[in-house]
């Protein structure tokens, strides 16, 4: 097949450097730049408004990285160079066409391919022309993606305007000769959604970067397809908070993402390329459409009319304006029935006011919520909808795609947090939804079939820079990003692309650390109670607080000794990247759990709480002069009002953690001594931890095998079942055999498990568990959202289930079966029954 080099290719390009550059002439090779002078671009000017857009941004590259000044060229300027990259899309392009009609170039299997390209050379295309480096998209995004990954082959980030990732300077630069295929890609719609923008992004761009308009407007937007285009996405939920102009309110907008071929959609809560909050003019009470059909429907046609000439994708369904439930009637019976009214007539009005084929055009429907429910219940959906399945606000994805849904013509799709406004507590602040656990999720959901559409709320993109090009990366190429190590691979591969291959393996390291540690608790997540909620103390012993932030101590000593190592062009970019949310995370955890030690030993011990108030009272000042810097320093103040230490203001406080109320320094404690410890036989030992990736042995069933997704829990990784497609079974599934030597005396079993959902639609987790030989019983465990598990298990990283069995002191062997594929085990703990209990 024409693109059977596509996974080789893509697992290539996910290593530093690419072998296919070179700064050393190649056998046959094209020299692209030969002592800073890089060779003229040549595109159509009859091309796609896209291709010159990419034409240009890969001209502006090659100077960055070579020093030079390529010339940009159309069709039929004369330049009188002998070597020029062309650039093309099929169909749309002379220059390609000519060349493709004269045998040429053999292009396989791209006409008519979804968003791929070749990258090849040719001699003698044109009098005068000795070589081209040609770039053949199959479409005006796939021209645009071959242009940005040459980018990304000669050393520029995706990151280069977003995080201050300048280049490395190479003067020379050669192609290897051959034939690169790439695409379509593993996903067919890839995009981000920008949302809960008060805090960061709205106020830079109306502040900083774009003051005259004072708002998020196309010169923001510009920045941001940009972006899209070289992470390889296609799709974009603009910005919906009220603080933000609507994004269709200002027609520049549409048009702009037109040029850039940016597909526009719109969230679960925005219907029909419609944001409420923004646009809907009457009272909130009339955006209903059991009472006001017409009036909505009016409202949903002047949208189709003015923008169902650009590529879009429509949402379907109703709930009430800015992410509120369904309103104008009650009961999920009549509910159900109101919503599919709505779906029929806004199908109706797509085959009216945008093409007569309302089948062919891309419609996706999202069971957020109390929507889920109502879907469940037998929702009449189309069957060239997309279904979109949300997570469940935190990184665990609520239900995937059955064998029925997997066979719909629309197909399914993942709207995934990255970032998130809402109950229990929000995470808005530092993007800690770990790397490990995110490629969990989607791989589980693509392998489940949900392959149509995926999109992430990233907030206000930063500090996301890293886990939306791991999002990404893997929507574009799943099986590459997977054959290139996962999560690990991707980290290490990123770090050392980003910052030269001698730090790649420390910042990835650090990187991934911070991630473990942020998953047993996110900075947003630092109090032990809810709002509303009486404050009480953390679940942690004050030994146990302090090997937490020894581990964080630890992981600031060793970014204290890369950063240095960092080089002066990236300095920016490590801080944006790295240094800020390592140290960031570091200094928020000092803070409250010093200000937790200072209240403990206040009576006890005055001298040692005073020490700790001062150093609680240390990392806030510390914390937000580092914020400060990063709004007021950094790229020379760039990035001024983006960055919003949590919690940024009194808004939303139902969902928010509080202000720390800091030790005041002016405080009296007692005038004394600390009270002397008194010397105390070593204590009995009240637990036991057992990693679930510490198993004595492992058994696998024909179909499917225990394996370990690393990086993920507490430990060194969990365990999870693979393929996520095996089959339910009651027995003969694969197992995790532990041999224990326990203490005397009676200990309970408990399992910890991440949070994750059942793949088979239901509610249940299923585990087979037998000791010592004895039969199997089957632990269950409930996942539902909303109840007091879901809500302990987004805060801990962890649901812990007891198992009803009790060990006496000794040997024994514990074996962990399949029932069915959903389970991730963290850990087993064992804590000794004191007598009575």
């Amino acid at each position: 097949m024409a693109f059977c080099l596509l996974l080789l290719c893509g697992a290539a390009n996910a290593t530093n450097p690419d072998p296919w550059v070179s700064s050393y002439p190649m056998a046959e090779g094209f020299a692209l730049s030969v002592r800073g002078q890089p060779v003229p671009i040549r595109h159509d000017m009859q091309d796609h408004p896209v291709v010159a857009i990419a034409a240009a941004d890969l001209a502006s590259d090659l100077g960055m990285v070579t020093g030079g000044d390529p010339m940009l060229l159309g069709s039929d300027d004369h330049a009188g160079s002998r070597q020029e990259v062309w650039i093309g899309t099929l169909g749309r392009s002379r220059l390609i066409d000519a060349l493709v009609a004269a045998g040429r170039v053999q292009v396989g299997d791209l006409a008519g391919a979804w968003e791929s390209f070749v990258i090849t050379s040719v001699t003698d295309p044109a009098p005068g022309v000795k070589k081209a480096l040609l770039i053949i998209g199959s479409d005006r995004r796939g021209t645009a993606y071959g242009a940005y990954e040459l980018s990304r082959a000669i050393g520029v980030s995706p990151w280069v305007w977003w995080a201050d990732v300048v280049p490395a300077r190479r003067p020379d630069l050669y192609i290897a000769a051959g034939i690169r295929r790439f695409g379509p890609p593993s996903v067919k719609y890839r995009g981000i959604f920008i949302n809960d923008e008060d805090w960061g992004l709205h106020p830079w761009a109306a502040g900083t970067f774009d003051p005259e308009r004072g708002d998020i407007g196309p010169k923001t937007y510009e920045k941001v397809f940009g972006l899209l285009l070289r992470l390889r996405a296609n799709l974009l939920w603009p910005a919906m908070h009220q603080v933000t102009q609507a994004f269709n309110a200002d027609p520049a907008n549409a048009r702009l993402a037109d040029r850039y071929a940016i597909i526009m959609g719109s969230s679960h809560a925005e219907p029909m390329l419609r944001n409420n909050v923004g646009e809907w003019t009457g009272a909130a009470a009339d955006y209903d459409y059991a009472k006001n059909p017409d009036l909505v429907r009016d409202y949903w046609r002047d949208r189709l009319r003015s923008n169902g000439d650009f590529e879009n994708v429509y949402t379907l369904g109703m709930r009430g304006i800015h992410d509120s439930g369904i309103v104008g009637v009650e009961g999920a019976e009549a509910q159900r029935t109101l919503l599919n009214r709505i779906i029929a007539d806004q199908r109706r009005l797509l085959a009216q006011n945008v093409s007569p084929e309302v089948e062919q055009l891309p419609q996706v429907f999202t069971p957020y919520k109390e929507v889920l429910a109502l879907y469940r219940a037998g929702l009449d959906l189309p069957d060239d909808v997309t279904l979109v399945w949300p997570d469940d606000n935190f990184g665990y994805i609520r239900q995937f795609p059955n064998a029925a849904e997997r066979a719909r013509a629309g197909g399914s799709g993942v709207y995934y947090h990255l970032s998130y406004l809402g109950a229990p507590l929000s995470h808005l602040w530092l993007s800690t939804v770990p790397p490990s656990l995110i490629a969990l999720e989607m791989g589980r959901a693509y392998d489940l079939g949900a392959r149509t559409l995926w999109v992430a709320n990233v907030g206000d993109i930063k500090p996301a820079e890293t886990n939306i090009d791991l999002f990404t990366s893997m929507g574009w190429d799943m099986e590459g990003f997977r054959r290139a190590g996962g999560a690990p691979g991707f980290l290490r591969d990123w770090s050392a692309r980003t910052f030269g291959e001698a730090l790649g393996a420390d910042v990835a390291d650090i990187l991934t650390r911070h991630h473990r540690l942020n998953f047993e608790r996110k900075p947003e997540h630092l109090q032990w109670w809810l709002p509303g909620e009486r404050p009480r103390r953390s679940d942690l012993t004050l030994a146990q607080a302090s090997k937490r932030l020894a581990a964080f101590d630890q992981l600031v000593a060793d970014l204290d000794r890369v950063q240095p190592l960092v080089p002066a062009r990236l300095r920016d970019a490590f801080f944006q990247l790295v240094e800020y949310p390592v140290r960031a995370t570091a200094l928020a955890n000092q803070r409250y759990f010093k200000t937790e030690a200072y209240e403990t030993l206040f009576n006890a011990k005055p001298v040692t709480a005073r020490k700790n108030g001062a150093e609680a009272r240390a990392a806030d000042a510390a914390l937000k002069a580092l914020t400060a810097r990063y709004n007021g320093e950094i790229a020379g103040g760039k990035w001024r009002g983006i960055m919003a230490e949590e919690p940024a203001d009194s808004l939303w406080r139902k969902y928010r953690l509080s202000p720390p109320v800091l030790p005041a320094a002016t405080l009296t404690l007692p005038d004394r001594a600390d009270e002397p410890v008194p010397s105390a036989p070593a204590p009995e030992v009240k637990e036991i931890v057992r990693q679930a990736e510490a198993f004595s042995r492992a058994e696998a069933a024909a179909d499917a095998t225990w394996t370990l997704v690393p990086d993920l829990g507490r430990g060194e990784g969990a365990m999870a079942v693979a393929p996520v497609t095996a089959p339910m079974r009651e027995q003969g599934g694969p197992a995790l055999f532990y041999e224990l030597d326990l203490p005397p005396g009676t200990w309970s079993l408990s399992l910890d498990l991440i949070p994750t959902f059942p793949v088979d639609g239901g509610e249940m987790i299923r585990l087979g568990l037998s000791v010592d030989g004895a039969a199997a019983v089957t632990v269950k465990v409930v996942r539902v959202t909303g109840d007091g598990g879901w809500v302990q298990g987004v805060l801990d990283g962890r649901v812990r289930q007891t198992t009803g069995v009790v060990l006496s002191g000794g040997r024994h062997m514990l074996r962990l079966e399949m029932r069915d594929a959903s389970p991730v085990i963290d850990a087993l703990i064992l804590r000794r029954v004191a007598a009575g209990d």
